[in-house]
C-alpha cells in the first residue's frame, strides 16, 4: 500500500465527489469522472463513500483517499466523524483514509486524540490523512502520528474563518511544511494549474483539486458571473 501511494509524490489528485443535492450525485458518474481524471493525468483520486470508491476502482486503477461525509446532530465534524464511517471505508480499503483533524469534538464528545488512538489500535496498517484548518492543528496531527497532513479545512471552521490556503503565496502551507515531519497534502481553493504547480514547488507531497475540475455547476457559475 505504501509503495502504491509513493506514485502520488509531486502529482495531482482529483477529488471526485457529488453530494445528494448536487446534479452529478451518482456512483456511476463519479466512476466516469475518475476515469476522465485519470485520462487527463491525475495520479490519485479523493472520493466520498464506499459505493463511489467501489465504482471508481472499477474504472480507474489509482490510489484513493477515501472519506465518508455524514452529518450528526449538534456536531460540526462531518468528514469521517466516527468509527462507523471508518468501518464502511474498510469494506473497500482505500489506500488512505482522511478524517477531520480539527480541534472540534466528534459525535459523543470524543476528542481527536481519543478517536485517532482507537483507529491506530484497530487498523494499525492503514494510512491516515489529517484534514486540518490551522497550523496548530496540523502540528498536533503530526505529533499524533497521522501519515499525511492536509490543509483541507482551512477557511471552513470557526477557528480558520476568513483564511484561504493560497493567500500570501501559500503562507499556511509553507509554515506547515516547515513545522511537521510527515508529508503535507495541499488541498483547498487550489483552482488553477499555476497554483497546483506552486504548492509542489514549495514542498507539498501532492496536491488535491476538486471543484475546479469536477463540479461543473460551480465552473459554469464562474463563467456566467463574468458576463453579468
Amino acid at each position: 500500500m505504501r509503495e502504491c501511494v509513493e506514485q502520488l509524490k509531486g502529482k495531482l489528485v482529483v477529488s471526485c465527489q457529488a453530494l445528494p443535492d448536487e446534479p452529478l450525485h451518482s456512483s456511476f458518474i463519479m466512476g466516469r469522472m475518475a476515469l476522465a481524471a485519470k485520462e487527463g493525468g491525475a495520479m490519485g483520486i479523493r472520493a466520498n463513500t464506499r459505493e463511489d470508491i467501489r465504482e471508481i476502482r472499477s474504472q480507474a486503477d489509482l490510489p484513493v483517499i477515501g472519506i465518508v461525509k455524514r452529518d450528526y446532530e449538534d456536531c460540526p465534524v462531518y468528514i469521517t466523524p466516527t468509527m462507523k464511517e471508518v468501518e464502511e471505508l474498510m469494506d473497500v480499503k482505500p489506500e488512505i483514509i482522511a478524517l477531520d483533524a480539527t480541534g472540534r469534538l466528534r459525535p459523543g464528545g470524543l476528542t481527536l486524540d481519543a478517536f485517532f488512538g482507537q483507529l491506530k489500535e484497530t487498523y494499525p496498517e492503514q494510512l491516515w490523512m489529517a484534514d486540518c484548518s490551522t497550523i496548530e492543528e496540523a502540528v498536533h496531527a503530526d505529533e499524533l502520528g497521522f501519515d499525511f497532513i492536509g490543509t483541507t479545512m482551512v477557511g471552513y471552521t470557526e477557528q480558520s474563518e476568513g483564511d484561504r490556503v493560497e493567500e500570501n503565496d501559500f503562507e499556511i502551507i509553507r509554515e506547515i511544511i516547515a513545522r511537521v515531519k510527515h508529508p503535507v497534502i495541499a488541498e483547498g481553493n487550489i483552482d488553477t494549474p499555476e497554483k497546483a504547480k506552486r504548492v509542489i514547488e514549495l514542498g507539498a507531497f501532492c496536491v488535491v483539486v476538486g471543484s475546479a475540475i469536477t463540479r461543473p455547476q460551480l465552473i459554469t457559475k464562474a463563467f456566467a458571473q463574468k458576463l453579468l
